[in-house]
């Protein structure tokens, strides 16, 4: 073989060394990332609704085997509050299946929006909770948000909703009109 062939030889087979490392670091990276989030000691930011990474989001939920969730209600409507509370709403549910649920996120629609989920799987027939906690500062008029959570369920996510009525004190509309 010519010093010419050897060379390219060489440059194709660390090209594909390096393609295999960089999808087997790929890979441990998403691992990594799945473990943080299914465990109980998840970190506060992921405790307090923190937006999860859209990359591979759902994928540890996908390939579980599937159970059902059933809520006592699906939408909570604060009524009217004054702007800067921040109140807070339980969401009951039940696990209606034969498989233990698992709640891999609970995403708010927005930073004002911060959910509460249970990081430990749910038995079948069991009972949990997520709580959800809007922040009015900033807001006025009507307002609506969502939770969207993504479980081992069918469909894979599931949407709660909160509303409130924020009223503006009139010294803070006068303020504002300066």
């Amino acid at each position: 073989m010519t010093n010419g062939v050897k060379i390219g030889l060489l440059v194709v087979i660390a090209g594909v060394l390096g393609l295999i490392a960089f999808k087997m670091t790929s890979e441990s990276s998403d691992e990594i990332s799945t473990r943080q989030v299914e465990s109980p000691t998840a970190t506060m930011a992921q405790q307090k609704g923190a937006n999860p990474t859209e990359a591979g989001q759902g994928e540890a939920s996908k390939a579980r085997a599937k159970t059902s969730i059933q809520f006592e209600k699906m939408e909570h409507d604060y009524g009217t509050i004054k702007q800067g509370e921040s109140p807070e709403t339980i969401f009951k549910f039940t696990n209606t299946g034969n498989e233990p649920l698992i709640i891999e996120t609970a995403k708010g629609s927005c930073g004002c929006t911060v959910p509460e989920w249970p990081k430990d799987p749910i038995a079948p027939g069991g009972k949990g909770e997520i709580k959800v906690q809007f922040n009015s500062a900033g807001k006025s008029g009507d307002q609506s948000k969502s939770v969207t959570l993504t479980a081992n369920t069918d469909p894979l996510n599931t949407v709660l909703t909160i509303k409130a009525k924020v009223d503006v004190p009139a010294d803070a509309e006068k303020g504002s009109k300066k």
